[in-house]
């Protein structure tokens, strides 16, 4: 009786061990709200008609911590003024692993909202200085290594996900067409 048992209960541990129940699937997080095209303006000073040059795109890693590129890069020579895309709040200002980084939580982008980022900036605005859209939040700093020619680094997150700053922009700001004229429904008035 006792050795049956002790079969008994080997054959189950050892049919648990080489068939292990299956573990639970945990829950789907809640996807982020998506980006809407909230701004009004490119970071940096261009020609008119024109937009910064990327001189390297949004490059998503496959993992949490893979490589990739959670940014992109925008051409521009030191000194140049940078400016915020969108109205918000600037969340942090000062200087990160050597480098200075403005950050702007945008305002009207969900919860958690949107948050912006600029590097290597030296911050004309302290944290919690409420901004416009196109307002300079700092003056581009002299390369720290991230490109070979100097560059803003111009990133989007919202809460720990990167996501590709060029989606806030809307279609105008991306692909500038030429301008067009439209007739005049009737003669001005004096």
């Amino acid at each position: 009786m006792r050795l049956e048992l002790l079969l008994t209960t080997l054959t189950a541990l050892l049919a648990t061990a080489l068939n292990p129940l299956p573990s639970p699937t945990p829950p789907t997080p809640p996807s982020p709200p998506p980006v809407i095209p909230v701004a009004t303006t490119w970071p940096l000073d261009a020609p008119a008609g024109t937009r910064p040059a990327v001189v390297r795109a949004w490059d998503p890693p496959s993992t949490e911590y893979g490589a990739g590129h959670r940014g992109v890069d925008l051409a521009a020579p030191p000194g140049t003024a940078v400016r915020a895309v969108a109205p918000g709040r600037v969340s942090f200002a000062g200087r990160v692993a050597g480098r200075g980084v403005v950050s702007v939580e945008l305002d009207g982008t969900g919860a958690p909202p949107l948050r912006t980022t600029y590097e290597p900036v030296r911050a004309t605005l302290k944290k919690g200085a409420e901004v416009t859209a196109g307002e300079q939040v700092g003056t581009l700093e002299t390369p720290a290594g991230h490109c070979p020619e100097s560059c803003l680094h111009w990133g989007l997150r919202r809460a720990g996900t990167y996501l590709d700053p060029l989606s806030l922009l809307p279609p105008r700001l991306l692909h500038p067409g030429p301008s067009r004229l439209l007739p005049l429904t009737g003669p001005p008035e004096p």
